[in-house]
């Protein structure tokens, strides 16, 4: 008979997995790897993720990762933008390249119909070949390619059939502005794995997510069809059941914690990961709750998400910090939410003349 796990242990051990049960003293890189990746939509996320993840981290420890090539920021899970290893991407790309096509289709098959796929990503590879330029330019060109077509298309279109990457300043804290493309195999002088590998993809899942299900893995990735995957790695995996009677799957030297471990505080990155990385959210979250996290970050108290943040400057000088709560929180609970949030201030914004922290609930 299958162990039975509850939603409360599988909090604990995705949360330990994702290394948000206490800051490690490992390098952003080391960390990026054992996630899985962080979401980069907006510039500053990953930053507040990696801050929730690290010992002592600054905003400098990624800049410089990114600089020096060893952590790129591109298209990938679910066809968004997520910042990955070097060494990750290399094989994370083939591996994700039918669904990108898939869900290029679906995003601009309409404003580029009658465009070979084909063509179009071989004239962006010859625009791009030995060079950076910004998406407005890339557009540009490839709509002197293709007159009357609307260049963001042709050039989002590219974005995802080719293994395209999006150097500094693209990325940096703080930095907006037109999003340079490069090729891949350019930028980091190497060539990509030769072909897909969805093993690999689900043995990552697992680590940095699991115990979890096979449609957790495809909400995570973004692929589909991952069931044969699955079950030819089933000798190499430990079977768990979920509290709805669910299969999940584990890697077996994985740690699973018991559900009593305690759990820091955590102000979430707007779209971590960790809030998207399964089909069933029940272990972070209600259901209510979770279409809230599609626009605004996450407050974990006791490892489950009880609120929401914002962060603001105000015209005079100081950074306010609102925390809009789902239900009330203990004296002892505001307490220690109030410290994490102060110290989410100083990282975030020292530079401002004060920091307040404001405490409403959620409408």
């Amino acid at each position: 008979m299958k162990q039975r796990l509850t939603r409360r242990r599988l909090n604990r051990a995705t949360l330990t997995r994702q290394l948000l049960t206490g800051r490690a003293e490992l390098s952003a890189e080391a960390v990026l790897e054992q996630v899985g990746g962080a979401q980069a939509q907006d510039p500053e996320p990953p930053y507040i993720g990696l801050w929730n993840r690290i010992d002592g981290f600054r905003k400098d420890n990624l800049a410089t990762l990114l600089e020096v090539r060893a952590v790129v920021r591109a298209t990938l899970h679910r066809g968004t933008q997520h910042l990955v290893t070097a060494e990750d991407y290399l094989w994370l790309r083939p591996t994700l390249e039918p669904m990108l096509r898939v869900r290029r289709k679906g995003a601009f098959g309409r404003l580029t119909a009658g465009v070979d796929p084909e063509e179009l990503a071989a004239a962006a590879r010859s625009e791009l070949s030995g060079r950076t330029m910004t998406r407005p330019e890339l557009g540009r060109a490839l709509a002197g390619r293709w007159p009357g077509r609307d260049p963001v298309a042709l050039a989002s279109s590219a974005q995802m059939l080719l293994p395209v990457v999006h150097p500094p300043p693209a990325g940096l804290w703080g930095r907006r502005g037109p999003v340079p493309f490069a090729l891949a195999e350019d930028w980091l002088g190497r060539a990509l794995t030769a072909e897909a590998d969805p093993a690999r993809l689900v043995l990552r899942h697992l680590a940095a997510f699991g115990p979890a299900t096979v449609g957790d893995v495809q909400a995570w990735s973004g692929t589909t069809r991952l069931r044969e995957v699955v079950d030819g790695l089933r000798p190499r995996l430990r079977e768990f059941g979920g509290e709805d009677g669910e299969e999940l799957l584990d890697l077996p030297d994985a740690p699973l914690p018991e559900e009593d471990l305690p759990v820091p505080v955590r102000f979430l990155a707007l779209l971590d990961d960790v809030v998207l990385g399964h089909a069933d959210r029940a272990r972070l979250m209600t259901a209510e709750r979770r279409r809230h996290l599609v626009v605004e970050p996450a407050v974990l108290v006791d490892g489950f998400v009880r609120g929401l943040w914002s962060l603001a400057r105000e015209a005079d000088g100081r950074a306010v910090l609102t925390v809009r709560l789902f239900s009330p929180l203990t004296s002892r609970e505001r307490e220690e939410t109030a410290g994490e949030g102060a110290a989410l201030l100083r990282f975030a914004v020292p530079e401002a003349d004060r920091h307040d922290i404001r405490f409403t609930s959620v409408e």
